[in-house]
């Protein structure tokens, strides 16, 4: 299941932080993994594409530890985080990083198998991804479990049915676990990005205003995670554009977006 980058003995690492992130092998993972990356930190880094995952985690300073896996494999999760917590105990932060975009319409059939993937990964995979770490973070009465939503999960999209359900879902989910863990000493976090500069976002036939490097994302995420905000939407200006559209009447918002451009279907995911 993983696979070591660096010397992992007990006591043999001057750790400062211990930090688990999934969808690890591209878009935002994978600059969070770089931005945290140092000889005081042992990054543990989860996705489906082993050589990726290979690829990066030999570039990178510190341990870093593989787990090549799917976030809708929850027996994988737990077993890559009992891995993780045996070695060198409870992290400091996990960041629910893995997601997928895809264009989805209902009224075709063959969209449904796709529209539950994106929940699959997207909500399932976030849960799945906290579920296994939250006893020993609990018991250290520590640490950050951080989710990345969307804005695209605050009014619903065109052309993203799934997306933008399943962002709304982890952004309600986040919320309800925030409750849970008020009174444990781990915070939990919601980031919500605007346009961010991804393979997910390369494929969008329209201009994406506000858009960040992943690399920039990542270092606005990092500052969000340290002060353990609640809820923040990256970039500001994006946050100030997602209120003004929940503010909207319904049948404002429809005239508007109802003939936005859409991202382009892909099937199979």
């Amino acid at each position: 299941m993983q696979s070591e980058l660096a010397p992992a003995g007990a006591g043999t690492i001057p750790s400062t932080r211990r930090i688990f992130i999934t969808g690890a092998s591209s878009g935002i993972g994978r600059a969070l993994a770089e931005h945290y990356a140092a000889a005081d930190t042992i990054l543990g880094l989860a996705a489906r594409r082993e050589e990726l995952l290979q690829d990066i985690a030999s570039r990178l300073p510190g341990c870093i530890v593989c787990y090549p896996l799917d976030v809708a494999d929850a027996p994988a999760l737990a077993a890559a985080a009992a891995d993780f917590i045996s070695r060198f105990g409870p992290p400091d932060i996990v960041i629910a990083s893995a997601g997928v975009s895809v264009g989805t319409l209902s009224e075709y059939g063959e969209d449904l198998a796709v529209l539950r993937r994106v929940m699959d990964i997207n909500v399932y995979g976030m849960a799945a991804s906290f579920s296994p770490f939250i006893p020993a973070m609990r018991a250290a009465g520590a640490g950050r479990l951080v989710g990345i939503a969307s804005v695209a999960g605050i009014r619903g999209l065109p052309g993203a049915e799934a997306y933008s359900a399943s962002k709304a879902a982890a952004i309600a989910y986040l919320e309800s676990l925030r409750l849970e863990m008020r009174d444990s000493g781990v915070r939990v976090v919601t980031i919500c990005p605007g346009y961010i500069a991804t393979p997910m976002t390369a494929v969008n036939p329209y201009r994406m205003p506000f858009l960040l490097s992943a690399n920039d994302a990542a270092r606005r995420f990092a500052r969000v995670i340290a002060r353990g905000d609640s809820y923040a939407v990256v970039p500001w200006q994006m946050g100030i554009v997602a209120k003004a559209l929940r503010l909207l009447p319904n049948a404002l918002y429809d005239r508007l977006f109802a003939k936005a451009p859409r991202k382009p279907r892909q099937l199979p995911l």
